[in-house]
């Protein structure tokens, strides 16, 4: 599922609210979701999922092409872990 899809559905489930409110609100959260993340704080979304961000080390790596050795910088990157009930509903059986 891509934004714009989100916003479609979220925007069918809510006949009141005009598409482009939602679009607003929409990015509003993301744009917050993703500042909370720049300063280093982890933001949690019960029984969906944790974002946070990793810091890796710098370190030597190796160009699989060539085989030469490339010095790879240190750097942020963002992480989730998924929360129970949503690891929960993925795994459950189907009825039979």
């Amino acid at each position: 599922m891509i934004k714009s899809e989100l916003v479609q559905r979220i925007a069918e489930r809510n006949p009141h609210l005009y598409l482009r409110d939602v679009e607003n609100i929409v990015n509003a959260i993301l744009d917050e979701m993703t500042d909370a993340l720049e300063r280093g704080d982890r933001v949690e979304l019960r029984g969906f999922g944790a974002f946070a961000v990793k810091h890796r080390e710098a370190r030597v790596g190796r160009n699989p092409r060539t085989g030469a050795h490339v010095s790879v910088d240190e750097k942020a990157v963002p992480f989730f872990k998924t929360g129970k009930e949503l690891r929960e509903r993925l795994n459950e059986q189907p009825q039979s």
